[in-house]
This record gives structure tokens, sequence and C-alpha cells, in this order.
């Protein structure tokens, strides 16, 4: 597998600028000619069929929901990164850079990651200019506020929906291009299969989840922007619906996958209710501009109620071991305190399977300080949503809360132009796993969502089209085209055959491949944990496609079967997560491997230990998985990360 990034080099606060100018471009009236296809309208993908059709391409889109309007990018709630510096507090396009590297602990590309901080302040204006109702000081600027991994604010927000928000003004854009005829919608259909003809990627397989019917849509160039892979834990604030199927057949089609096991565990979730719940719920991170974490000092206390608890009693963690940073610390280290603070039986809450998993984010200083009117303006969303869904009101009693699967780094390999290694197969979003490194930082998915499709799919698409040109002699009844829907065909008919003698669901199959990789390759992996999910993995799998059980059939509305044949996915890249997490023999960011640690130093005040360890002279890159066929082990290949902008340093808050 052959990987150039393809970075531009030379000073990093031009070279964005200096790459769009030596780009190829399609001339206007040659546009029209080039049918792009795009997989995913959420704020990437949504963001980018709009934007492609404004400059005069045949677009057609996809997604799985019954209207763009139901992608996950309208759950995200705390906001979204810019490096305006209306608040005069210091920041700048190169801190937001170098706090995204950071927060990542130098496991990212630095081209991309300074584009991705330099196109931020123009978001802000075009989200403004499409109708997005952010927040506003009294004066009528735009406010900002605080999230974690930085000491300035700068993140936009619209209350606690700024996702939601974000994605109308974005689905605003691509109904208009949709209502002109710009842009082909196709709702309810989902992408089963890349198409790749000698060598390039030309289109997809689709199903249409109402009627069943399989069919090929080709194109010149696919754009994928699907979104992340989360629910392979079977629990995470992701919705239900979300997948991994369409990276994942791109892979299985010769895209490299890049490190898999950098998934995120957000801190601030509502604690699991029982062994049978569907879903985890998001407490959005700005909570914690305002809310207090804490935990009771001694055990006997985690049973009392939290108001009688006297503040000498109450541990706050985050403020005691990092008094800089304080309950703004970023995602993987607030959610590792979380547990560690859990397993040493200060939990709160009701006990599971022996052990208390909830700590307390407590907002009585804030509405002592602030009144409650304030603090309700804020977030009054959240603050309704977590009642309706405990039954407790946070303005009386602490919020308790802990961490969850929520969104994750690795993705499909792209180089600075969003192209995988599959000319012709772009990558945007989440999808892909360019900008965050090995943990993302509060507030930058949106960023990043709507960077790539308003501000640089534009670009390297048309520069793609002009090099390769118009796709010739491919059309339906090419060898490579009938060969994959006939592909999906017999998948589809052989779990059909399976589901009608199968007797284990395949909710029941997913929730116990999910126990597995969150318990060996969630918030903490050993290397015996690892082995052991990788030994089990393979075993369950073969079990899954022999005892799945879906009633009815594959040409109508079922379910069950889009389910299984996501789930199906789901176990190839749990044990590649596995894997990857086992060769990767260091701890960065969210992979937090028990075994590269540092210890706490009695002799020094302020030393706690579990942090975690790097080993930058054998993992300063991305590691790239290479498919070899069923049953064959992938090849892992490797992409060299250098850092001439920031010095490589051990990760302190």
């Amino acid at each position: 597998m052959k990987l150039e990034s393809k970075a531009p080099d030379g000073p990093i606060e031009t070279r964005w600028e200096r790459h769009k100018f030596g780009m190829q471009v399609v001339n206007p009236a040659n546009k029209r000619k080039f049918k792009v296809i795009m997989v995913g309208t959420g704020l990437a993908g949504g963001a980018g069929a709009a934007s492609l059709a404004d400059l005069g391409y045949d677009v057609e889109a996809f997604c799985y929901q019954d209207s763009p309007r139901r992608a996950h990018s309208i759950a995200a709630q705390g906001g979204i990164n810019a490096a305006k510096n209306y608040q005069g507090d210091g920041d700048s396009i190169y801190r937001l850079f170098y706090d995204t590297v950071k927060g990542g602990d130098f496991r990212a590309r630095e081209s991309n990651v300074y584009r991705l901080a330099q196109v931020s302040v123009d978001i802000i204006d075009q989200c403004a200019a499409l109708g997005v109702p952010f927040a506003r000081e009294y004066g009528g600027l735009l406010a900002n506020r605080s999230f974690g991994g930085a000491q300035v604010s700068r993140t936009f927000y619209a209350r606690g929906q700024t996702g939601q928000q974000l994605l109308l003004g974005a689905y605003s854009h691509l109904a208009r291009t949709i209502a002109n005829g710009k842009v082909k919608m196709h709702e309810r259909c989902e992408m089963v299969d890349l198409i790749v003809v000698d060598g390039r990627a030309r289109g997809i397989v689709t199903r249409d989840l109402v009627t069943g019917k399989v069919e090929a849509h080709l194109g010149d160039a696919v754009i994928l922007a699907t979104g992340g892979y989360g629910n392979v834990f079977y629990l995470s604030t992701n919705a239900k619906g979300c997948n991994t199927s369409a990276i994942w057949r791109a892979h299985r089609r010769g895209a490299g996958f890049a490190n898999p096991c950098f998934t995120q565990i957000h801190p601030t979730c509502i604690p699991q209710g029982g062994d049978y719940q569907s879903k985890l719920t998001l407490m959005s991170e700005s909570l914690r501009n305002d809310g207090r974490i804490w935990v009771p000092r001694k055990k006997e206390d985690c049973t009392k109620d939290p108001s009688t608890i006297a503040e000498k009693d109450r541990y706050y963690y985050l403020e005691e071991k990092y008094p800089k940073f304080g309950n703004l610390m970023p995602r993987d280290v607030a959610s590792r305190q979380a547990k560690f603070v859990c397993d040493d039986g200060l939990g709160v809450g009701p006990e599971i399977a022996g052990v208390r998993r909830g700590v307390y984010l407590d907002f009585a200083d804030a509405i002592k300080r602030d009144s409650e009117a304030v603090v309700r303006e804020k977030y009054g969303n959240l603050f309704d949503m977590y009642e309706r869904i405990t039954g407790e009101n946070p303005y009386k009693v602490p919020m308790r809360i802990y961490p969850a699967t929520h969104y994750t780094m690795g993705g499909l390999w792209v180089d600075y132009n969003l192209q995988s290694t599959i000319p012709g197969l772009l990558v945007a979003g989440e999808a892909n796993f360019s900008d965050h490194g090995a943990n993302r930082l509060g507030a930058s998915a949106l960023m990043q969502g709507l960077a790539d499709g308003f501000f640089i799919l534009p670009y390297v698409v048309g520069h793609y089209l002009a090099d390769a040109g118009k796709s010739k002699g491919v059309d339906e009844s090419h060898p490579e085209v009938k060969a994959a829907i006939k592909g999906v065909q017999e998948r589809v008919q052989t779990f059909i055959d399976v589901g009608q003698k199968g007797k284990r669901t395949v909710d029941d199959f997913h929730r116990e491949l999910g126990a597995i990789i969150w318990n060996h390759c969630g918030m903490a992996r050993t290397e015996k944990g690892l082995k052991e999910a990788i030994a089990k993995i393979p075993t369950l799998h073969e079990e899954f496609r022999k005892d799945v059980k879906i009633l009815g059939g594959g040409e109508e509305l079922n379910r069950e079967l889009e389910k299984a044949m996501r789930v199906d996915d789901f176990f190839e890249l749990g044990a590649l997560m596995c894997r990857d997490a086992l060769e990767r023999d260091e701890s960065a960011g969210c992979h937090f491997r028990e075994e590269h640690q540092t210890k706490a130093d009695p002799s020094v005040p302020g030393s706690y230990g579990g942090e975690c360890v790097r080993n930058d002279e054998q993992f300063a890159h991305a590691a790239v998985w290479e498919w070899n066929g069923a049953g064959k082990p992938e090849t892992r290949n490797t992409e060299p990360l250098t850092y001439e902008f920031i010095k490589l340093a051990a990760r302190k808050y």
C-alpha cells in the first residue's frame, strides 16, 4: 500500500493557500459533465453536496434516514470551535492548531490540522449567513464559551442544540440545490458496497431500505461522509442507525483503514441504567463550564444524599489533580479519571455488577453565584432532557454522569486532498482519520465536518476530476458492476436463508460483541485483555453467521436484515480495532495501555500517576491497515508523522 500524504511543504501558514493555487480546476462548462456521488448527508455530506452542486457538478446524494435532517450531526450539543478570538483572550489560529495537536497526543498530521484551524474562522461566517442562530452577547456579538482542552473561549454555540441548528443551516442550502435540480436525493437508501473499476472508484451499490431493491449508481467520483463507528460497542451516544458499513465495505475494496483503535470516550454521559438499555445519552461538555465534578472522599458516603455530604468530604478530583484546567480537562483524561475513582469504590448511583458507575456533576455553586435563571438560560434544554430521562431535577440535585463511547478518530486513511488509497474515493468528516490524532477536543467534530464540506471538498474534487477525466465505458453492463450487484444480492440471500433457522437476535449478538470490545478495548487496554478479545471475536462471529435470527425477506422493509449486515461488518472491524490496539504498544490519548502509564511519586506533591506514556521513537505514525481477503490477517502499513512546528513533548495539563 502506497501512502503519500501529499501535504505541501514550506511555511505552514501559507501551505493551504499555495496548495489551492497549484491545484487543477475544471472550467464551469465542463463541471456539469461530471457526476459526483455523495454518501451521507450530515454536516460534511450535506455541505459538500450543496457546495459541489452550486459549482455546477451533477450530484447524487444518499442517506439511509428518511431525510437528511435526521443525520446524526443533529445530536451534537455543545458547540463548534473557531479561532476568531472574539473574547480577546489570546486565541489564534496557531493556538487552535497547537491545542488540537497536543489534545490528540501528537498523533495527527500537522498540515491537515493547521488547515482545519485556518478554515475555522470562515465556517462561522458561512453558517451565520445561512441563518444559524448562534448565541449572542448583550451587544449583539456572537458569544463564546469554554470547552475541554483549551484555556481560551473559542466555542460558538446555539444553547445545547448547536448540531441541530448547524445541520438545519446546511440542510437549507442542500434543500435549495435539490429543489433546483442540481442534487438528486436518495433517502432510505443504504450503500452496501463500493464499485471499483481499473483501480478507481466508479460508483456504489445500494439497497433501498423500503423495497429491498439492490442497484448500482455510477459516477466519476465517490465521497463518503458517513460518520463514525462508535456503535461497534453497542452502547454509545450515537444514533442507533449509525454504522461502519460504508467505510468498511470500501476498506474491503482496498481503502486503507487508519488507527481503528482510536475511539473516544466522552466523560459527560448519563450512566447506564440496566442490562438491556439500547443506547446512552450525551450531556454536553459545555456543562463542565459551570458544573463541578466530584465524588465522596469516603466509600461509606457513596450511598448518602449528596446534599448531606460536607464540602471537606467531597473529592473534586479534576480540580485537585489538574488545577490549571480543572473540570475542563480533555475528554480522554476526564474519562479515565472518572473510571479510576469508580474503580476505587468512590462511584455513586445504582450498583451494577458490583460497581457504582457514576460521578456527580454539581451546579449548586453556579446557581448560588449566578442564579438559577442564568443557569437555565445557558443550559435549560439540557437540564430538561436530563430530568426527562432520569426523573431527577438537576437544579436541586447534582447530575450523575459517567463516560461513554462517543466519537471515533480512526477511519479511512486520506491524504491532504481527502483522497483515500483508492483513486476517486474521497472521505470527509468523521469517516476519515485525518485531523484529531488520538483524541478529539470537544467542539471540533462540527468544525471538521463543515470545513471538509464547505471549504475543502470543492477544491480537491475538482483537482481529482481535472486529472482523471470523465469515466468512460463504465455502465451497468460492465462486468465489475454486475459482479458487485451480484455479490450484494448473494450476501443478502445468505443472511435471509440463515435467519429463518437462527435462534439469537441481531441485538443479542451485537450486545455481546460490544461488551467484549468495551471491556478489552475501551477506556483501558492490556496485552492480556486484547489477546482475549482477538480470540473471542472470530468465534462469536462464526456463531453469528450460523445462528442469527432474521424474519422476513430481502425484498421488503426489513430492519433486522439491515442490522445484521451492519453488525457483520462490526465483527470484522472490532477484531481489527483490538489488533491495532495490541500492536500500538504505547499509551496515546484515548488509547490507554495500562502497561504504559506514569507512576505516582510520593515524594512529589501533586504526583498522581496514571498519565499516558507515549513511545515516539516507535509509534509516531499512523497505522494504516490493508485488507488481504476474508479470513486472512491484514497488513499493517505506516505513515510517519513528523512535527516541524510543534515540539514533541509529554502531554501535561
